[in-house]
């Protein structure tokens, strides 16, 4: 049955309400392919504005609800034909992990932001219970959902630019250069927050998808690093700047950087891969571009759409050629990995790899082992090594 004949899957959404950015963001995403709708909702924590969002959504009263608990409750008393396929978690990071927990454990597919947890030994746990259910879980690592980045996986996993020696990956803001944070910013207030936000600010928001980003396309893995973390503005408490050397198993060198006070810049996310014959250079400012620059031979850039890419990359687009994608797409294109994945398993059969293409609770577990590395580097002043 192929995506246009079969019918749509129905989701919850839990947070990502009224005024609520990244929530509009995953909506959109979703509605892109036309492959699923939201059907039920616990759309903040405050039950009053909850209600008020699903009904700006269109949410039926039975399926609107006042907290996760009454929609897991819910969800969990319908029959199971008529439950939601997957549950979509866009809170702040302090309650991932009770909710994707209570619905991975009552069987629900889910969907996740990042970081996925505060703690390891939380993320751990999750992915057990993953395991023990035999549930799909998508993290919303978006960035590798960029048809360039996957141009580039394939390119290194190839051998394009020989063996990996130096990985270069930054992840530069300013949305924080002053105390945004004093003044009301809901964004700021929670990001900078130990308590919602864990023990890393820059580093666990923008950070770990830096890092996501470098084992997505080069499957390196960081064998010790270490981190030098500050708070730059007077009177906070997290991190906002963050830069750290990485080694690779296999003799591989990296750098990471990941800041929030660049004053001027605004989402400036980019890598830069090393090896022995070449490198490549791709932006997420610039996201239709991928720079190859060849130790031998003149320096190549592929776009977009191009028919001499490789099959996850054409798969990956959605116009012809020169018309740009961004940030939604890449969104699209992770709920597209996951919706396969659940469509396949409903119907008990092997998915395509290149049709299952999107990050896992593996990838966002790692991700918050890397936080914690990270984070006991810098007050620790020493390189630490690291177990993914």
């Amino acid at each position: 049955m192929n995506e246009e004949s079969a019918p749509r899957l129905r989701y919850a959404m839990i947070g990502g309400g009224r005024d609520a950015f990244i929530g509009a963001v995953h909506r959109h995403a979703i509605a892109l392919d036309g492959q699923a709708e939201l059907v039920a909702g616990a759309l903040s924590s405050t039950p009053e504005r909850a209600r008020e969002s699903g009904r700006a959504l269109g949410l039926a009263d039975a399926h609107n609800h006042a907290s996760w608990q009454a929609l897991l409750e819910a969800e969990h008393a319908r029959p199971a034909a008529e439950r939601v396929d997957l549950v979509v978690i866009v809170t702040p990071t302090d309650t991932h992990f009770p909710i994707a927990q209570a619905f991975a454990e009552a069987g629900f597919h889910v969907v996740c932001d990042k970081p996925l947890t505060h703690t390891g030994a939380q993320a751990t746990a999750l992915v057990e219970t993953v395991a023990s259910q035999g549930t799909v879980f998508g993290v919303t690592y978006n960035y590798t959902g960029y048809p360039m980045v996957r141009q580039a996986r394939e390119m290194v996993r190839a051998g394009a630019l020989g063996r990996i020696r130096k990985v270069v990956v930054e992840y530069n803001q300013g949305w924080l250069a002053t105390a945004l944070e004093a003044t009301g910013n809901k964004q700021a207030s929670w990001r900078t927050d130990p308590a919602r936000s864990g023990i890393a600010g820059a580093l666990g928001d923008i950070g770990s998808h830096a890092e996501n980003l470098v084992a997505t396309v080069t499957g390196l893995e960081i064998e010790e690093l270490v981190a030098d973390l500050g708070a730059l503005v007077p009177g906070r408490t997290l991190d906002d700047d963050a830069s750290m050397l990485l080694r690779f198993k296999g003799g591989a060198r990296g750098v990471l950087v990941a800041s929030q006070i660049n004053a001027g810049l605004e989402n400036d996310l980019r890598l830069r891969v090393s090896g022995e014959n070449g490198t490549l250079e791709w932006r997420q400012e610039e996201p239709n571009r991928l720079v190859h620059h060849r130790r031998e031979g003149p320096t190549e850039i592929f776009t977009r759409a191009s028919p001499w890419l490789c099959e996850s990359a054409r798969r990956a687009g959605r116009i012809p050629v020169g018309h740009p994608e961004g940030f939604i797409e890449a969104f699209a294109n992770i709920y597209r990995g996951v919706f396969a994945d659940i469509r396949a398993r409903k119907a008990d059969t092997t998915a395509d790899p290149l049709d299952t293409d999107y990050p896992t609770v593996l990838d966002g577990a790692r991700g918050v082992r890397f936080i914690e590395c990270a984070v006991a580097s810098s007050v620790e002043r020493r390189w630490l090594p690291f177990s993914g």
